[in-house]
């Protein structure tokens, strides 16, 4: 199971979902910097000193990051989708997809109606 690091706006329901299937998300509220206005590059920072991939509904900052550089434990940029379990389901999904996640960048989109 992957070691990922949730952004200040990712949906706690989401992170619950991704550990009851089995995969060790921090949130940065767990860290202690919620609230701080971290910028993305700290952040990311933060995630690859922690060795984890970075979850974030911050597509545009984060594939930006990703671009300039793939020297992470991934990034994983999400839409918004208020089927949490379906969403944390879609996650593990790409996740396991994925042999490593090292300086990956991975889309999550919420299906389409």
């Amino acid at each position: 199971m992957a070691r990922l690091y949730a952004n200040e706006n990712f949906p706690l329901p989401v992170v619950e979902e991704l550990r009851l299937i089995g995969h060790d998300v921090l949130t940065i509220q767990e860290t202690g910097r919620a609230g701080e206005s971290t910028a993305d590059e700290q952040v990311l920072q933060f995630a690859v000193a922690e060795e984890r991939g970075l979850l974030t509904l911050n597509r545009r900052h984060f594939i930006r990051l990703h671009r300039a550089s793939n020297d992470h434990f991934g990034i994983i940029v999400c839409t918004f989708d208020a089927d949490f379990r379906g969403q944390a389901q879609r996650i593990h999904e790409a996740l396991s997809a994925c042999e490593d996640l090292r300086g990956q960048l991975i889309r999550v989109n919420r299906p389409s109606i």
